[in-house]
């Protein structure tokens, strides 16, 4: 695959104010509506919007984010955004004259980008822990990609959402299961390796996993070991085409964990029907404890996983007490920041300093 050509930005720091201006006003409403929507301060006019975060600039990140899902690419391309507008007149003019448009903005911002961006880019796993409440001893990990791109380290969740954007999740995901399970190689032992995946990414799956299969081959790491993630969410979104690839996950004998389950009636339906070896408790839920409420939702979702014969992992502990809870509650393994945080594994920083190269963007044959 040929090298992709782009524009290399500067990426800019956090604003407190942006000037929004277009010809075209009927989308300056929406972003009205969405910028109130997030508490921030908007002045309009009839082609420019004056929006301020009093908050310190973290709601106008989440505004350019929210504005990327929203508008269409033609309307981000007709959009001219300034951020942090000079008090001089003069400058002030000229900023507005100068003004990139959004999608211009977004791309700096890391929000949105070409291809070329991620196709250059390269990734790495980090591990956290998983552990046996019963003893804490670490019984699996839990792999998470990271990337550089342009000199910036970026983590997953940004990583896949510049990916879905560019229409490139398909890619990212093959990548992220390969760099997790190449990057736990030579040091795993016998525990289990979690890796998460998008069944949407995925179009026929005994091809599209073909890399993986390889890859924790050539890593040594028995098809019983390999614990392919899918959070609830995902596993909603076309039930037919998960079915499909979770009997190919299972045909190869890997096993299959469902994350981020709460205790609504879509949990407990998708649990019979997907019938997970693993269970994940959603970390918001686990949270709340000792709230009397979590407690009972909490031990319905364990009580209907062991029916299932599946073991359930509390996500989101970083308390003593938060453990304690959720053993007594009856869930067999934890993670969280209690019992350790995503690392890179000491062989592989010491496979780095000497010529250990991350995974690069370049597609499997």
């Amino acid at each position: 695959m040929g090298t992709t050509q782009h524009q290399r930005w500067e990426l800019p720091g956090r604003a407190e104010r942006a000037l929004i201006a277009t010809p075209i006003t009927h989308v300056l409403p929406a972003v009205a509506r969405t910028a109130r929507s997030l508490g921030l301060s908007v002045e309009a006019s009839a082609r420019l919007l004056d929006v301020v975060d009093e908050r310190g600039g973290r709601w106008l990140d989440r505004l350019f984010a929210r504005l990327a899902h929203e508008l269409t690419d033609a309307e981000t391309h007709v959009l001219r955004v300034v951020t942090d507008p000079p008090a001089d007149d003069v400058a002030f003019a000229t900023a507005l004259l100068n003004a990139p448009t959004l999608a211009v903005e977004l791309a700096r911002r890391g929000i949105t980008a070409e291809i070329g961006v991620l196709a250059e880019a390269e990734f790495w796993s980090v591990y956290q822990p998983i552990v046996s409440l019963a003893d804490r001893a670490k019984v699996a990990h839990e792999a998470l990609l990271r990337g550089l791109v342009d000199g910036r380290e970026v983590p997953g969740a940004d990583l896949f959402f510049v990916a879905e954007s560019a229409g490139w999740l398909h890619h990212l995901d093959r990548i992220g299961r390969e760099a997790a399970v190449g990057g736990a190689a030579g040091w795993l032992g016998a525990a289990d390796l979690f890796v998460n995946f998008a069944p949407r990414s995925i179009f026929r799956a005994q091809v599209c996993l073909a890399s993986t299969e390889r890859a924790a081959h050539d890593a040594g790491i028995a098809p019983g070991r390999l614990v392919l993630e899918v959070t609830e969410t995902d596993a909603l979104a076309d039930r037919g085409h998960l079915d499909a690839v979770l009997e190919h996950v299972r045909s190869v004998g890997w096993r299959v964990a469902l994350a981020e389950v709460g205790a609504g009636w879509s949990s407990r339906t998708l649990l019979g029907a997907v019938r997970p070896e693993v269970v994940k408790l959603d970390r918001g839920l686990v949270r709340q404890l000792p709230d009397d409420g979590a407690r009972t939702m909490i031990r319905a979702v364990v009580d209907q996983a062991h029916a299932l014969g599946a073991v359930v992992v509390a996500e989101g502990v970083e308390t003593e007490p938060l453990a304690q809870e959720v053993t007594a509650l009856g869930a067999d393994l934890g993670q969280g920041w209690l019992f350790g945080r995503p690392s890179r594994p000491r062989a592989a920083v010491e496979e780095s300093s000497t010529g250990w190269q991350p995974v690069s963007a370049a597609p499997s044959r």
